[in-house]
């Protein structure tokens, strides 16, 4: 599977993963304004040896194939972790 993948200029390390090339259509209204406008970074194939940084590529594929785009949010900060540690 293919992926094409778009960064949101509003939203700081989001991502959007699209199943066609500029297929926007596919992304709910609400969650297209939230991103504001999306830059293509990288087209990417997905096979089941591929490792994402930070995502799942099983689940990424399998939201293409059932939804035709993926949202990859920026990493939530530990609360475990202690910033002056």
């Amino acid at each position: 599977m293919h992926a094409y993948v778009y960064k949101s200029q509003r939203k700081a390390d989001t991502f959007v993963y699209l199943a066609a090339r500029d297929d926007f259509g596919r992304v709910p209204e609400p969650l297209r304004t939230q991103l504001g406008a999306l830059t293509f970074v990288l087209d990417v194939a997905l096979t089941a040896d591929r490792k994402l940084a930070r995502e799942d590529a099983a689940v990424v594929r399998t939201n293409l194939a059932a939804q035709g785009f993926h949202v990859q949010f920026p990493p939530q900060p530990d609360p475990a972790a202690r910033p002056d540690a």
